[in-house]
């Protein structure tokens, strides 16, 4: 499928799907570079981050969106919202689903809200690197949905994908590209993301976090960003508060004599020197604190809050 016109184009496509399908991986292969927190563990991505791809074709405007998920407490119900209100916004949406993984009543959820936008679906079957796949039920869930078969909807395409080995990525790229409208570029040609500095390094550092902890604590983890300051030349101070919900959380994360706090603040220094291009001097503190995903007050200065 190749662009109707030579005119420049662009518009704004979601990435949506349920938590750990590989968005976050699909984004930053698409542009080429890392903009978006990846990891093995779900629900790691808690903002709409956005990544902006351009070339002579037009410019797409990315937006890698929190899973759709349900949730109780007041940081679960911004990443909610945060997903569902990319989806009408959008002149294209990226519905991604894991080929690995057995539909349950989460996907089909996400497929209904799907079925009636006026906007064309791109459905990217990805994880296609590996074997046995699920891809005829992802077919066959959809048609229930939709009522018709794939071969007789509108505006719609099956895609295989593997967004790790970056299989058909320049193919979806041509795709989008057919669907969106003509237009200006929205942002500079040569940024790759509008996702502030401060968040980008948030995230850095609970990527780290998410490495060497335990299965259960990564989402009981937030980041502040207390303090930037250029110290001296070519050197950069972070500052940052790591919360949890409890002491025993905190134990885990400073480790015996510090060793998981060192091991993480080395590693997150060596990709912040690379981000920033400069010497970095990372200092991170650990404090629990009983529900704080729910502190409205606290989301706010953290970077969850719908005005930010």
């Amino acid at each position: 499928m190749e662009n109707k016109t030579d005119k420049y184009k662009c518009g704004m496509v979601s990435i949506v799907g349920r938590p750990n399908v590989g968005k976050s991986t699909l984004l930053n292969a698409i542009i080429g570079e890392k903009v978006t927190i990846v990891s093995k563990v779900p629900q790691t991505t808690r903002n709409q981050v956005r990544g902006i791809y351009s070339d002579q074709r037009g410019q797409i405007i990315f937006v890698d969106t929190p899973g759709l998920h349900k949730g109780t407490d007041n940081l679960d119900k911004y990443m909610h919202k945060a997903s569902t209100t990319a989806i009408p916004d959008a002149d294209c949406i990226i519905y991604l689903v894991d080929t690995q993984r057995r539909i349950g009543e989460e996907e089909e959820k996400i497929a209904l809200r799907l079925k009636n936008l006026k906007v064309p679906v791109i459905m990217g079957l990805n994880k296609m690197d590996k074997r046995n796949g699920l891809v005829p039920e992802y077919i066959d869930m959809w048609e229930d949905v939709c009522g018709c078969k794939v071969s007789e909807m509108e505006n719609f395409v099956l895609l295989t994908l593997s967004a790790i080995k970056e299989t058909n990525i320049d193919r979806l790229l041509d795709i989008v590209f057919n669907y969106l409208p003509e237009g200006e570029p929205l942002y500079p040609t040569d940024i790759i993301s509008d996702t502030p500095k401060k968040m980008v390094i948030a995230d850095l550092i609970r990527e780290k976090l998410f490495r060497y902890m335990k299965d259960e604590l990564p989402h009981s983890i937030g980041i502040n960003i207390d303090e930037m300051t250029p110290v001296k030349s070519k050197t950069f101070l972070i500052r940052a508060t790591i919360y949890v919900e409890h002491d025993r959380q905190k134990e885990i994360v400073i480790g015996k004599a510090g060793a998981n706090l060192k091991k993480i603040g080395k590693e997150a220094r060596i990709d912040l020197e690379d981000l920033l291009e400069t010497k970095v001097f990372l200092d991170l503190f650990v404090k629990a604190k009983d529900r704080w995903r729910s502190d409205e007050s606290l989301l706010y200065d953290l970077g969850y809050s719908e005005d930010q």
